[in-house]
């Protein structure tokens, strides 16, 4: 049974066909208003979550199945000690497909080996989330018409960032790709992302702490929280916090068709005069996932009837 728990379960190809499904439901969506009719899509969310379920649920209701859920972990069989295995064959009696969210790592692999339908991993602790990476390629093929030749900022908390972590990966896979590191010290990315991803494939990369001095090259600004817990001590936080706070004077060097992205939840690290900026893409980046889980929902489900 086939099953995505990380954006490298997907092949390029398969990656570039999500897209053209995405951009097809886009252009004519009452073709697709019956495609899963009859199919339930199961919604297992064991940590908070607004956009990532409530985009799965409407993927599913607009393509014109049915969504079952549990309103949280403690309401669910796992408060009473059932084991992610035991949970995912029972959601595979009632269900066609789940999507579901763990605060632990590996949650979801458990999940997809001992259920008879595809899982979809909507975020595994600090491991992975494909289905972002997925509404970030499709932001990023809408805006700029390509996934190749482009010059891509990370800023923020690269070190924790599992988004970053897996749209690097995903990018590394396509031509002409530039990567540049924003972040302080203590946040870099790490070392084995570096080593493993971009030195295996010869991306060329800099890091650097100023985010100003990046911005004129960038086409493409990802954009991540700077979290005050991650710091040892709040001297070091408060003397960094605002360098990595996205204002339009920053924007001042920026070029005139930058597209800004963020995985949000936002907090204060976009001002929110930023909003109204055309580069401004983050919301576009909500809607983009809906269509993207919607085209992943149509694939595993066609996969696991053929």
């Amino acid at each position: 049974m086939r099953s995505v728990i990380d954006i490298l379960d997907l092949t390029v190809e398969e990656i570039d066909a999500l897209i053209a499904t995405a951009c097809a439901i886009i252009e004519n969506p009452d073709d697709y208003a019956e495609a899963c009719k009859r199919k339930k899509l199961a919604t297992l969310f064991f940590e908070p979550s607004t956009r990532t379920r409530l985009s799965f649920e409407a993927a599913m209701m607009e393509l014109g199945g049915n969504v079952i859920s549990m309103a949280s972990a403690s309401s669910s069989s796992a408060a009473k000690g059932e084991s992610v295995a035991d949970t995912a064959k029972v959601i595979s009696c009632y269900a066609d497909i789940i999507a579901m969210r763990h605060p632990k790592e590996g949650a979801a692999l458990v999940a997809a080996n001992n259920a008879s339908i595809p899982v979809i991993n909507a975020g595994d602790g600090g491991h992975c989330h494909p289905t972002q990476t997925l509404a970030d390629l499709l932001t990023i093929y809408r805006e700029k018409g390509r996934l190749n030749d482009l010059t891509v900022g990370f800023c923020g908390d690269l070190k924790f960032g599992r988004t970053v972590h897996s749209l690097i990966n995903a990018l590394s896979r396509y031509t002409g790709i530039k990567i540049v590191l924003i972040s302080p010290e203590e946040l870099k990315l790490p070392s084995y992302v570096k080593k493993d991803v971009l030195q295996k494939k010869n991306i060329p990369y800099v890091q650097t702490t100023s985010l100003e001095e990046a911005m004129p090259d960038l086409d493409i600004l990802y954009m991540t929280r700077v979290q005050q817990e991650r710091f040892f001590n709040e001297e070091d936080y408060l003397r960094l916090k605002d360098s990595y706070i996205l204002d339009l004077k920053k924007l001042e060097n920026a070029k005139p068709d930058l597209s800004i992205l963020h995985p949000l939840p936002r907090v204060n690290e976009i001002s929110v005069a930023v909003d109204d900026d055309p580069r401004a893409c983050y919301f576009k980046q909500v809607l983009y996932g809906k269509y993207m889980r919607m085209a992943l929902i149509l694939k595993l489900l066609k996969e696991a009837s053929e």
